[in-house]
């Protein structure tokens, strides 16, 4: 009898499984406010490619899990720099960490900010508590190359004032960029003097033509839909007023579906979509 050849094993994969995090150590830890700290991460061998404002990685707290976390900086250094609020037990863990400490890091994933789309065009950014984090980026490069954007607006809303992310920076942006920085809370306390009420009464304040603005909006999802809408009742195009969706991600890649939010997977078509291709899908709840 002719023996039956045994099964050939399969060719060795080359490189890293695409799932494989990268190893960073924290350089630097802030507080933020009490359950939000911003990490700065340096790679401890290669890094992560570069990314777009707007996109986000898979962060891995060893030994607990990971989560996808939008990123808010470059580094100086070449590294990461990303903002966790402590909401379950990885992100806890991560706001846990100290220099010198290790974390995993998958990506970039996702969709960024078109910023090239909106040169020589007024641009509004609106943000709505945590969701100052993935639009610090788009900031920062509307600031350092200010000349190539008409008027620029940043409207920003927190729940209460100490709740207000980067507040040191949003006066520099104010008084060394030119840009227009209003901040709004919804309760306030003995010692604020600002605005009080939702983001998008903040629209009445600041200028911009329209017809020719291009919007940049993150926050909670009734906030991005209530600001989208008004910008578009004003007479801003919705495909031109870009929003940041947050869904259940789990792989980051598209594997496991939990994202999928009508025809698109939030890790792979967004987190950054226009408005006009959203809109009806953000009435609908997630499970």
């Amino acid at each position: 009898m002719t023996p039956i050849p045994a099964t050939e094993p399969p060719a060795p994969r080359s490189g890293p499984h695409p799932l494989t995090p990268v190893p960073y150590r924290v350089r630097s830890r802030v507080a933020e406010r009490s359950d939000t700290v911003t990490l700065t991460l340096t790679p401890v061998t290669g890094a992560c490619p570069p990314f777009t404002p707007g996109q986000f990685t898979m962060l891995y707290a060893p030994g607990v899990g990971e989560i996808p976390v939008s990123i808010s900086g470059r580094a100086r250094s070449g590294g990461l720099v990303q903002t966790i609020r402590a909401v379950g037990a990885v992100s806890t863990a991560l706001c846990r960490m100290r220099p010198g400490d290790l974390v995993g890091v998958r990506g970039p994933y996702g969709t960024g900010f078109d910023l090239t789309a909106a040169a020589g065009r007024d641009v509004v950014v609106a943000a709505g508590g945590l969701g100052l984090a993935p639009l610090r980026p788009v900031i920062r490069e509307l600031a350092a190359h200010r000349s190539r954007y008409g008027r620029v607006s940043v409207i920003v809303g927190a729940q209460v004032p100490k709740t207000l992310l980067y507040p040191r920076e949003l006066d520099r942006w104010r008084d060394r960029h030119g840009i227009d920085v209003r901040v709004t809370v919804d309760h306030p306390d003995e010692g604020w003097t600002g605005h009080v009420g939702l983001v998008t009464r903040l629209l009445d304040r600041i200028v911009y033509e329209p017809r020719d603005t291009h919007a940049f909006v993150c926050g909670p999802e009734p906030m991005m839909y209530a600001t989208a809408e008004e910008l578009v009742r004003r007479g801003v195009a919705p495909e031109r007023v870009s929003l940041s969706l947050e869904r259940n991600m789990k792989c980051g890649v598209g594997r496991c579906g939990h994202c999928q939010l009508g025809p698109y997977f939030i890790c792979l078509d967004g987190p950054v979509l226009p408005y006009d291709r959203v809109a009806r899908l953000l009435t609908v709840r997630e499970l």
